[in-house]
Parts: structure tokens; sequence; C-alpha cells
């Protein structure tokens, strides 16, 4: 189904306007259209920006007699004319104040804040008030909100923080009603008071140069413009919040220097010869992080960080129609062999690998500790407030014998919620509303209790599992990242496993959180949307909680009578040594429940050229021999490794494959489809191995590939390959 990019739904959807009868029916709608999806993201980034760049700020107090003259027009406004002019009036005072505090905002030297746009209004649709503030007539004055209340207890502390954090409900503002859009408008905008940290330099704004830091002014001042629009009566289109007249530089999109975001380099696989090097071994790796999180800076308009880009980990974001697994094994393993789509001299091997399927009716009993950090970071829209809807999700799925416990962490930790069955699950779900956030982040102290509490509630034979959402900004307590490691790895023997969902952008720690995930025998999402807290916590629900085979290893061995060199596309961080494979007290990775992984190689067949540097002949030993074996016709031979979830000695399974020459237009749809993600991951990261791979490219070859997509993820995908491409277009232009 189709959604017209002018609905106003998605308007309202995106700032929560619905109701919750209407939202969960545009919902199921939702699910069919990912180009409504990626709109409804592109409107709420704005928003996100604004919110986020306002909070914190006094309000405007106006004088009595403005206040008094405002009142008299108000009641002695009858015809359409008037209201007309009293909005006009209203909206071109604020604005005018609104304008001269986003310049200052550009001044402002906050930590974690993108200025990517200097923030606006957000749209006054649905406001949260805080304890004991309620919105008064429009001639009464404008109280301060009070400041709200503290949810971490003492360091240590165990009591229920429950009551202790508290939230007055949603405040719905009709839209039509001129007290409650002048109240939205003018209580967060301050022009009074801003803390200016440093000072101008020579040439700049707020350490901008002055014709960057203006571009940026116009920008958001057209999109203040377009976003008074929604204080009419009149309904918004889409078409109201105008984007960015033409694409930003890259100098212009990265000028925030407080973005303190961390990602680990990486250095693509280089092609290595199979004489010298027959094996590869690699820990599989069923994350999905950095495809969301890459969509995540598409959306935004920026093309992401080369770093951000792993390809394994945007293969494995689609599910792929593999065999299911018919023995006892715990999943079922197919090879498919085709030409390289970027060099047809080339070839290319896909491994996929078919998890068990677990019916929900069936799974095990499920012991969750829902680890949340409330630290001020997770204050904007994306974080905390996406966190508590997500674990809502989860927990509406959840039945009679699962059990839920929660921890949180700021300055210190606390249990906010023993662990409790969800037969409860209005008191479970009250304690996500409540939560709030502020302070510091001491993550250390929050995984020790988290794991405490998940322990002490083992359930033999069920889901043992913590569930980490944070932006992994650590910043008190354990802050070294090697040792945040060690003490995962001391949980992890517990048998507790680990899930990390990241949140958030501008100081967002994607390189500590993948690692944690790793640690933890668990897996790594990033969550963008209500859209993907949804993917990944309910469509997956199995594929997250329950694990059904860990530390799972491939190894491959090539013949050399039919491979020259090979190069392993993705896996850079999970590389084994050849004696690895047979060592069962080295750690892997997990698969869950209907988990597909995917993995890639690009081989060189023998006979065609290599242009990699030789070594010398050794010396002391002569080059191995093939044996007879080599001459079977196979290509190579993959082999993997697995243990049990709760065993300690890992099993054996070998596939030996044959090349039967296809070409990659005679591939099925899936190879194609992988083909292209990997192809766009390798052109974002500049890959010197991408060959003829370009943007227009991939867009050929994944709606070659694209299939029946019932879920509208690969849609998506071709939309995001698409905006990559304007986006590369717009910066040749611009630079």
């Amino acid at each position: 189904m189709n959604i017209d990019a002018n609905d106003p739904r998605l308007t309202a959807y995106a700032l929560d306007e619905m109701t919750t009868e209407e939202r969960v029916a545009f919902e199921a709608e939702l699910e069919c259209s990912a180009a409504a999806r990626l709109e409804i993201e592109e409107i709420r980034h704005p928003a996100a920006l604004l919110k986020k760049g306002l909070q914190g700020e006094s309000p405007l107090t106006l004088s009595k007699e403005q206040m008094q003259q405002l009142t008299h027009e108000l009641e002695a406004e009858k015809g359409s004319t008037r209201r007309r002019q009293f909005r006009v009036y209203v909206g071109a005072a604020l604005a005018a104040a609104a304008s001269l505090f986003l310049v200052l905002g550009l001044m402002q030297f906050r930590k974690g804040e993108e200025l990517l746009w200097p923030p606006a209004p957000v749209p006054p649709t649905v406001l949260r008030s805080a304890p004991g503030h309620q919105p008064g007539p429009l001639n009464s004055p404008i109280s301060q909100p009070s400041k709200p209340p503290k949810n971490q207890p003492k360091a240590g502390s165990t009591a229920d923080l429950s009551a202790q954090t508290s939230l007055t409900p949603a405040v719905v503002v009709p839209r039509n009603s001129e007290q409650a859009a002048y109240d939205a408008m003018v209580a967060p905008l301050s022009i009074a008071g801003s803390p200016i940290a440093g000072g101008l330099g020579k040439g700049s704004v707020g350490g901008l140069p002055h014709e960057t830091a203006f571009r940026q002014a116009a920008v958001a001042q057209r999109r203040l413009d377009a976003t008074s629009s929604l204080l009419t009566r009149n309904e918004p289109s889409l078409g109201d919040w105008e984007r960015p007249p033409q694409p930003l530089s890259e100098k212009e999109r990265h000028v925030n220097r407080f973005n303190t975001e961390a990602y680990d380099r990486v250095v693509d696989n280089p092609f290595l010869q199979v004489a010298q090097n027959p094996l590869s071994t690699f820990s599989i790796d069923v994350d999905t992080a950095a495809y969301a999180n890459l969509r995540r800076f598409l959306v935004n308009g920026m093309l992401p960080p080369k770093d951000a880009v792993r390809i394994e980990e945007m293969v494995n974001y689609f599910s792929h129609d593999y065999p299911a697994p018919k023995g006892k094994e715990p999943f079922a393993v197919q090879v498919e062999v085709a030409q390289a789509p970027w060099k047809l001299e080339h070839r290319l091997v896909r491994i996929g690998l078919k998890g068990r399927e677990i019916a929900l009716d069936r799974r095990p009993a499920s012991n969750l500790v829902f680890l949340i950090d409330v630290s001020g970071s997770m204050q904007p829209p994306n974080k905390l407030p996406l966190v508590k809807r997500g674990l809502q999700l989860l927990v509406e799925k959840l039945n009679e014998n699962d059990r839920v416990a929660m921890v949180v962490y700021a300055g210190a930790s606390g249990l906010a919620l023993p662990s409790t069955s969800c037969e409860q699950k209005s008191r479970i779900l009250a304690a996500l509303d409540n939560l709030e956030a502020g302070g510091s982040t001491n993550g250390g102290a929050g995984i020790q209790l988290a794991y405490d509490t998940a322990i002490a509630n083992f359930i033999k034979g069920g889901t043992n599992r913590v569930i980490l959402a944070t932006d992994g900004d650590f910043n008190v307590g354990v802050t070294n990242q090697g040792d945040l490691l060690r003490l995962i790895e001391e949980k992890a023997r517990s048998g507790v496993f680990l899930s990390v969902l990241g949140f958030g952008m501008g100081n967002y720690k994607d390189s500590t959180l993948e690692k944690l995930a790793d640690k933890g025998n668990g897996n790594y999402a990033y969550v963008d949307s209500i859209n993907e807290a949804r993917k990944v916590l309910v469509e997956q629900m199995g594929g997250t909680l329950i694990t059904i085979a860990k530390d799972v290893k491939i190894q491959v061995e090539f013949n050399p009578a039919q491979v020259a060199a090979y190069r392993l596309l993705g896996y850079e961080n999970r590389l084994l040594r050849a004696e690895d494979f047979n060592d069962d007290t080295k750690d892997a990775g997990e698969i869950g429940a209907g988990h597909t992984v995917t993995a890639l190689y690009e081989t060189v067949p023998v006979g065609k050229e290599l242009g990699l540097p030789g070594v010398d002949p050794l010396k002391y030993q002569k080059t191995a021999q093939a044996s007879t074996a080599a001459q079977s016709g196979e290509l190579l031979t993959v082999k993997l490794r697995y243990k049990e979830p709760e065993g300690d000695t890992s099993k054996l399974l070998q596939f030996p494959v044959t090349d039967r020459g296809n070409t990659w237009t005679s591939a099925s749809h899936d190879f194609k489809f992988a083909s292209a993600v990997a192809a766009f991951g390798m052109v974002l990261r500049d890959s010197p191995h991408k060959g003829q791979a370009t943007l227009g490219s991939v867009l050929e070859l994944a709606e070659q590939g694209k299939g029946a997509d019932k879920e509208g993820y690969r849609a998506e995908f071709i939309q995001l390959v698409a905006k990559a491409r304007e986006l590369t277009e717009g910066r040749r232009i611009t630079q």
C-alpha cells in the first residue's frame, strides 16, 4: 500500500499527534510503505533538533501591558480576518525573537549537540509538562516549569524507583486552540540569559565562518517559518517542512567540532593468495547496527563516515530466502557462486546460514533485565523517549512465563523495578513510563547490578538476558573501554547473554557498543526510529531473545587448483587465526532463532591476473604440494563449528562447494540483492576493491534483486542509495 507524500497523517504520526487507536491503525499501513517511513524520519529530524536545542531555556516573559493587549484582541476576535491578524502579530514578534535566539544558539558550546542546522521550535502538538505544571489561561503569568525530579538512587541502592520517578501524562494541545498555540510558542523561547561559552573568533560566529553560520541560520529560519504554519487552523502538508534548497557541502555538514561519535577504523580485507593463505577463518556476526546507523546519516542529509560502514552488518540487516534446517542441527547452510557484478572476471561466493525457527508460543521462559541509561545525554527524543516506546512494545509481546527487571544508571545505578512477572504488565509499563534523564553516566556500576539481578533470577533452560539501551557515552566510574570489556567478559561466563541497543547521535559511541555486544555473547542493533525498534524487538523477537547456537565460527579452505586469490567482504573485526577454529576457548558469535547470516567472498580464478605483490621462495621449506583432492573440481570447502547455548564443546560441520559457472544475471534474487548491498558499502567506503561499482550500478542491481520484499526493507534500501547518489552529486556541485 502506498501512502501519498502529502498525507497529513505523516506529520501527525511523526509529531505524536495521533490517538492510540489512530496510531495503531496507521502503523499497520506504514509496515507496507518504506517510502512513508523515510518521510516520517525526515519530518522528525528537524523537530528533534528543535526540541533538543531549546531544552532547558527559560521562557520568554511578556510585559503585563502586552499580555493585556493580546488577551483583549483574542476575546474581541470573532471574524476570520481578525484571527489571521492575531496570528500574524504573535507569530511575527516571536519569530523575530526566535531568530535572534537561533543565531545566539550557534555560539553555544554544548556537549553532544549537533549544529547541522540551528534549532527551531518543535511543532507544538503534544506537550509533556513537569509535575505540578499546567498551562494557565492566556492572561496569566507564564511560570517556569519546575525542575524534573531525579530518578537515580544513591550509589549501591536497590530501592524501587518507580515511586520516585514520576511524570505527568502528556497534555494534548488542540490544533485549533489559539491559547494552546500561544503557550506552546512562547514557553520554549528565550533570548535573555542564554549562556555563551567562549567568544567570537575572528571572522566567525560561534567559531564558525560567517558564511556558514548565516547560511545555517537562513535554513533554520525557513524551517521556523514553515513550522509556524502548524499554529494555524489549516492542516499543513508535507511540503510545509522545507528542506535545504541545496545539499550542504561536506565541510558544512561536519562543522560541529563537538561531535564526539566514535567509530573504530575499518581497513578493507585485502586479496590473499591461496598458495600462501589457503584458510580463511572468522566469527559470524548477526549485528545490524551499521546499516540502521548509516540510514540515519543519509536520512539527515549526510554521507556516513567511512568507518561507520561495516559491510557484513549491512548485508545481514536483510533476511534471505535460505532453506530452514531439517535435521537436529540448529542451522542450515547454503552456498551460491556467480560472477562478481563489479568485476566480471572474478567470482563471488555467497555463504548463507539460516537459524532454526522457534514459534513464540513454544519459546522458553525469559528472565530479562532492562539496563537503561538515564544520564543527561539521553534526554533527546531519539534517545530515552524512544527507548521507552521500544521496550514497551517488547513488554506487550511477553507472556505470563516471562519476567522483567529494570536497572537504571546515571551518576549512580539502582534497581528501578525488581524482577516482575509479566502477569503485571501494567506495573512494568508504568516503571518504563516514569523514567527521566539527568546526570552523568556510570555504566560500569549499572552493568554490575544488571548482571547480579539476572543471575539472582536465573531460569535454567530459559532465556537469561540483559538488554542494554544507551548511547554508549560512559563518563563516570568504569570508563576505560578495556576495563568495560573485561567486565563484560567476566559476566558473560555466568550464562547471561547481552543485547545492546544503541540510540541517538552527536555523542554516539559505536565503537564501545559493538565490542560490548561481542564480548557479552550477544547482538548489537542501532535504533533510529520506532519502526526499527519494532523490527528488532517485535518482528525479530525470537532472534533477539533466543540463542540457538553460540561461538559459531566459519573456516573456508580454498582449492589452489581453482582459486588463485580471495578476499572476504566485511568481517574485518571478526577475523580469527586458523588455529582458533579448533580452539573451544576462543569466543565467537552467536546466532538467534530464525536469524540469517550471510558472508561473501570475492575470488580470482586460476589464470587471471592477480596484480598482487609476491614473496621470495622459502629457504628452509618447500611450497606445499597440491593433494589429489585438488583435482576433484571443488572450488572450496566450508567448515563450521558451533556450541549448544549451554555447551562447552563445539561440533563440526563441512560442506564442499563446486562452481557451476553461473553469470550474475542468472543468479538468484537474494544473490543479486546481497551483491548490491555489499557494492553500496564498498562505494560508501571508497574501497580500493570496488571495481566498476557505482551508485548507479548499485541501484540497477538492487532493483533486479528486490524480489517480493514483503517488509519493504529492500525498497527502503533502494531509496537510500538514491539519496546517497543525490548527496554525492550535490557535494561535487558545491565543492
